[in-house]
């Protein structure tokens, strides 16, 4: 691809980002992106205990209800989901302005 191709289609890319539909689109994926974290981190959901699909996917179920049962007993206890955390260079801006 030619450098002035590459500059107009990473142009056309930023500024598409810049609008409220792919914003809510973003949104949905950070929001299924906080579940596999809490799964890998909460429950070990990149290792199965099992070999063979229809184990492994029950395990994969029985994950996914422990994580809404945890999320449920969040609720109820009046605990809040944590914020998005700012990156270390995102408040290294902050700082200097």
């Amino acid at each position: 691809m030619l450098p002035r191709e590459e500059h107009e289609l990473l142009t056309a890319t930023r500024s598409e980002q810049q609008t409220p539909e792919w914003k809510q689109i973003y949104n949905m994926r950070a929001g299924i992106e906080g579940t596999f974290s809490q799964g890998v981190r909460s429950a070990g959901l990149r290792r199965s205990r099992y070999r063979g699909f229809q184990k492994t996917h029950l395990q994969n179920v029985a994950i996914a209800c422990a994580i809404n049962l945890q999320r449920l007993t969040d609720h109820w206890s009046g605990i809040l989901p944590a914020q998005t955390r700012t990156s270390a260079f995102a408040r290294l801006g902050q700082w200097v302005m």
